[in-house]
């Protein structure tokens, strides 16, 4: 029995050795290595630079007063649509004391003028009716009543623009009637009814009454790094995207470069503009939103593309990727490759479209 015993033990010896060794010899396998593959694929590649801005019409006006005095009128609200020579408000005028008493003062010597001609022609018509003066003479002094006359008009035209900025004779030339110059909308009114107005002149660019602009032409202006600016031409495409407006793009063409850049946070930028294409449909844009513009450097429609991450290097930096041309095994394939937008490049010659190309990025079994 003890002799069984010994037998049976040191068969389980035996058995848990070759198990042990079995299992370690498993356990210093490696697993075997897998690589995806991938197809090229037909595909439109853009290559594009942003650009940050807002949307602005291209005719913006300020209305300004030609004279000085009170708002007494408003005619129009942020959001009506007027034409030009449509009334936008009326100024009470406010009279200027010295000016006020000057005027006056010349039409008072004005009306004595005019009393002393009156009394030279009345008595001197007496003389050429008893002919002791002539005919001729006596238009001198016809001459200067008619002279005092004008005189005293113009006088009085001159105080009733003092004191009510208009004549009765001007009508809707009154200065007193603030017009719109242009067709288009009225994006603000910064001005209440009493607000005092100062006048548009030489030296003071005057009170803004409202602001009107042409909301069916608008642009884009933004500004774009130096180091990308000599990448843009003129007629260039721009791809906008606003942040009002979700899943919209609006298509714009990039008509000015500036010339000259300014320093922002220690970086130099140029300003851009680019004029956008509106149709009936487009939704409606308001002044002064925030966009980003995509400006399309290049652009390849319909080309044999792969994902960047597929292609590979050699050390002397000729491009080439491995194709599959039987179960596991790949060969590799010299290509001459395009136009990358960073993800999807383009491969113009080495290439077929049915072959599969290695993902360079391994993959374990299993996983």
């Amino acid at each position: 029995m003890k002799k069984l015993f010994g037998i049976l033990f040191a068969l389980a010896l035996v058995a848990g050795f070759v198990g042990t060794l079995f299992y370690l010899n498993e356990q210093s396998q490696e697993e075997p290595v897998r690589y995806a593959t991938q197809a090229p694929t037909r595909a439109e590649i853009v290559k594009k630079t942003v650009a940050t801005g807002s949307v602005v019409p291209r005719k913006e006006v300020e209305i300004k007063p030609q004279i000085s005095g009170i708002v007494d009128e408003l005619y129009v609200e942020p959001g009506d649509t007027v034409a030009r020579g449509d009334l936008i408000a009326r100024i009470q005028v406010v009279p200027d004391m010295v000016r006020l008493n000057d005027a006056e003062a010349r039409v008072a010597q004005a009306r004595i003028t005019l009393q002393n001609a009156e009394l030279d022609v009345e008595r001197n018509r007496r003389l050429v009716d008893d002919g002791t003066i002539s005919e001729s003479a006596f238009q001198q002094f016809q001459q200067a009543l008619d002279t005092a006359r004008q005189e005293l008009e113009a006088a009085g035209s001159n105080l009733e623009i003092v004191q009510k900025g208009a004549t009765a004779r001007s009508g809707a030339a009154s200065n007193t009637l603030v017009r719109s110059t242009i067709d288009g909308m009225v994006l603000e009114v910064p001005v209440e009814e009493g607000n005092s107005v100062i006048e548009a002149n030489t030296f003071n660019d005057g009170t803004t009454l409202a602001t009107v602009a042409d909301m069916d032409e608008m642009v884009f202006e933004g500004k774009v790094d130096e180091s990308e600016v000599g990448k843009l031409e003129l007629g260039m495409e721009l791809l906008l995207t606003v942040g009002a407006i979700d899943q919209e793009t609006f298509r714009a063409a990039l008509e000015h470069i500036a010339p000259k850049g300014v320093e922002e946070d220690g970086a130099i930028q140029f300003e851009i503009r680019a004029a956008i294409e509106l149709d009936e449909a487009a939704p409606f844009l308001r002044a002064n939103y925030s966009a980003n513009a995509d400006i399309v450097l290049d652009r390849r429609i319909d080309v044999l593309a792969i994902d960047e991450a597929l292609l590979q290097f050699d050390p002397e930096q000729r491009p080439f990727v491995e194709v599959l041309v039987e179960p596991d095994r790949f060969e590799r394939r010299d290509v001459e490759i395009g136009l990358s937008d960073g993800l999807m490049i383009e491969i113009v010659d080495g290439l077929e479209e049915s072959e599969q190309v290695k993902n360079p990025n391994p993959q374990q079994a299993g996983a």
